[in-house]
């Protein structure tokens, strides 16, 4: 029996979002649409209703979580209350956070455009430097 303020069942799109796993409706049926998403190992439909105990698997740019759903929310709920919905693989939560570190060092080890226009006093360094007036 379901708790109060829980449906019955619902749209896998609904509950993308309701989860928060994208900003809006149209953004999960997108990812639902180009295969992005997988419910109990298959691909799907946005309108596919999902239950307590479902198997997702959500692939989001570089990074996948692979999860069982918990509840099955009226509303959408901020984000702290959101995580409760869903219980999430520990090996897929080690792997997201070793990627989420990789691209992290990538980042810091990049290159950084030289920054704009130089400032009045780099101007005048410059200036000093290469004997311009």
């Amino acid at each position: 029996m379901n708790a109060p303020g829980q449906a019955a069942d619902m749209r896998l799109d609904k509950w993308l979002w309701a989860a928060r796993f994208f900003k809006t409706r149209q953004l999960a049926i997108e990812a639902i649409n180009g295969g992005k998403v997988h419910l109990n190992g298959q691909r799907t439909k946005p309108g596919k209703t999902v239950s307590i105990g479902s198997r997702l698997t959500i692939h989001k740019e570089s990074l996948e979580w692979q999860i069982e759903v918990r509840e099955l929310p009226k509303q959408r709920r901020p984000a702290s209350e959101a995580v409760h919905f869903y219980l999430e693989d520990e090996s897929s939560r080690l792997k997201r956070q070793q990627q989420i570190e990789e691209q992290r060092l990538l980042r810091a080890a990049a290159p950084r455009p030289a920054p704009g226009k130089p400032s009045k006093r780099d101007r005048r360094l410059i200036h000093s430097f290469t004997g311009k007036d």
